[in-house]
């Protein structure tokens, strides 16, 4: 694999893991197995039949889970443990054949790019859910899933229209999660409020 596939893929990886990491395990792994896709040796326990098994039946619970108003925003929380290093698990298998200092770089990469996802995905979804009504999360989840299955066609077919996209994607994220903090605090504040009045 040349460095422009191997950066996409890395980056694709680990953004895609901020998302919908169970799924993008699985889908990876499962191309690789059929031979569809090229994996790096790095990568090559994701066709074990074992990672294929458990990513595919925990992508199925993260399907429904990410579908359900409130518990998305638990199961994410939960996730923060999961992904973020599993996405800088990702981008360093990689570049597993490329040096320690390729492979650290990286894994400190995906890392912070699996991370800035999901901060965006989990803040985001946490000010959706104060909306009583389900259809903008089931909106958000469906926009999730489009975004995901784009970026990973990409990723393979288009490196180069991959790492453009991703970058405007790390430039709207900067401008995004300050705001998405901001609104954290608020709700947070707000729901203090509501909590103290209850007990008052």
């Amino acid at each position: 694999m040349d460095m422009l596939q191997n950066l996409a893929l890395a980056g694709g990886l680990s953004w895609a893991s901020g998302f919908r990491l169970y799924a993008t395990v699985f889908i990876a792994g499962l191309l690789g197995r059929l031979g569809y896709v090229h994996l790096p040796d790095g990568l090559s326990m994701l066709t074990d039949t074992w990672v294929l098994v458990t990513s595919g039946a925990l992508a199925v619970g993260e399907f429904v889970a990410d579908k359900v108003p409130a518990f998305d925003s638990a199961w994410d929380a939960i996730h923060t443990f999961v992904r973020v290093p599993a996405g800088a698990l990702l981008a360093w298998g990689v570049f597993r054949d490329s040096g320690t200092g390729a492979q650290f770089a990286a894994a400190l990469l995906g890392g912070a790019m699996a991370s800035g996802t999901h901060l965006a995905k989990t803040g985001g979804r946490a000010l959706i859910n104060t909306s009583p009504e389900p259809f903008s999360n089931w909106g958000a989840s469906a926009g999730e899933d489009i975004s995901w299955l784009g970026g990973m066609y990409l990723m393979w077919q288009h490196p180069a229209v991959f790492l453009v996209l991703l970058g405007i994607f790390v430039v709207l994220l900067l401008w995004l999660v300050p705001k998405i903090l901001r609104g954290l605090r608020v709700l947070a504040r707000r729901l203090r409020g509501v909590g103290a009045s209850s007990r008052a």
